[in-house]
């Protein structure tokens, strides 16, 4: 599956089973169901502690945008692509 950009009503949250710590700044991550580490870095882990409760692309891009002075559409391109990795791993669920 993968996350359309104009799919703004969806909401995604954390899969569950996942070890979080926080290294000098960067979010890394231990998936417990398929034994792999990940580094979700600075932006990353800042949209890793968004989505510790279900919310939409277009939410996640607001707060960004709120935070970071970015393009909308840049902004809207990571965050989908973002999505689309975390979802391929499993690390996040779609919740409609």
């Amino acid at each position: 599956m993968n996350i359309n950009q104009l799919d703004t009503k969806t909401l995604y949250s954390q899969s569950p089973g996942n070890i979080v710590s926080d290294m000098d700044g960067e979010k890394v991550m231990l998936s417990v169901s398929n034994g792999k580490y990940y580094n979700l870095g600075e932006l990353g882990g800042e949209i890793w502690e968004l989505v510790k409760e279900p919310i939409s692309i277009q939410e996640l891009v607001i707060t960004l945008q709120s935070q970071y002075n970015v393009d909308p559409a840049d902004c809207m391109s990571h965050v989908t692509d973002f999505l689309n990795q975390l979802l391929e791993q499993g690390l996040v669920s779609i919740k409609s």
